[in-house]
């Protein structure tokens, strides 16, 4: 039996809320109606998505694979239909959104190549910067709409954000690295290995903190704001890095192999999403840009 874009709507609903409960009440279904079409989605897949356990579920390194894939088939379905909508409309403006450096080449990309193909009438203009500068012209309203780690969002009194990805920390190691064979992976045997520390959106900020309150200190070799860089030191045998799996891709830019592995423990979680001002009025090309991205984070077909 073939998979069906319900058990794969369900599926990306409990990836995202890490929750059968919170994923049927979003869907305003059943949890029997989730779990069952997830154990169907898992048999005709042959693989395991989620680990059970009995704080809730854990999405596997599979159930991560299948993800991207999963988003990608709901965001197609959403383009196809809008085609025959009538939503291309001559609407014009302009468009002005933020984007922190870590979700620019990860997340934005796709999005805004898709908000083009919807609203070509519309001017975007985009800026990349930090965090805390985005969310002040988000609050002073020189921007609309922004894109970025909300993971750590500071004013959330004035603005308002809606998660588009959660993506959980994992070891990177080069091939033939004696933990890539390991049946667990703990913090103490990351304590032990040089580190590659990623500098942006706070995630070298993070990593210390996870080590700091495991009681792990960590020996960092080399601190970049490139993640193309720690590919390329973690590939070569420079040091391990410790990274959400929103960036992972196997190879570096030489050709070298990157492995990741789960580490046991709680780690954290990067959550990506859209944030604006709460209270403002948003005009229609930033609620159009709001929409797309909803329809490609939660699967809802329109």
């Amino acid at each position: 039996m073939a998979f069906t874009l319900r058990q794969i709507q369900y599926f990306v609903a409990v990836a995202e809320q890490g929750s059968v409960t919170r994923a049927a009440q979003n869907l305003s279904i059943s949890q029997s109606s989730v779990t069952e079409a997830l154990k169907e989605l898992e048999t005709d897949l042959g693989v395991e998505l989620f680990e059970r356990h009995p704080r809730g579920l854990t999405i596997t390194h599979n159930g991560h694979q299948f993800l991207r894939h999963a988003t990608k088939i709901l965001a197609s379905v959403s383009d196809a239909r809008t085609s025959f909508s009538g939503q291309q409309s001559a609407l014009s403006g302009t468009l002005n959104i933020g984007v922190t450096s870590l979700v620019a080449g990860y997340v934005l990309s796709d999005l805004l190549a898709r908000y083009r193909r919807a609203c070509p009438g519309i001017e975007v203009s985009a800026i990349e910067d930090n965090g805390g500068y985005l969310e002040h012209l988000l609050v002073g309203g020189e921007l609309d709409v922004a894109v970025m780690v909300i993971s750590n969002l500071r004013d959330r009194m004035a603005l308002q954000a809606e998660i588009l990805e959660t993506s959980p920390y994992r070891l990177w190691l080069p091939m033939g690295h004696p933990l890539v064979s390991a049946d667990i992976i703990s913090v103490a045997d990351i304590a032990r290995e040089p580190l590659i520390m990623l500098t942006v959106d706070e995630i070298e900020e993070n990593t210390g903190k996870l080590l700091s309150a495991l009681g792990a200190r960590p020996h960092v070799a080399f601190r970049t704001r490139s993640v193309e860089a720690v590919r390329s030191l973690v590939a070569t045998g420079a040091g391990v890095a410790l990274l959400p799996d929103l960036v992972y891709r196997p190879w570096s830019l030489e050709g070298d192999r990157i492995e990741s592995r789960d580490v046991s423990g709680s780690l954290p979680v990067v959550q990506v999403g859209m944030v604006w001002r709460k209270g403002s009025s948003l005009p229609q090309a930033a609620r159009d840009f709001v929409g797309i991205a909803e329809s490609m984070r939660s699967g809802r077909i329109r």
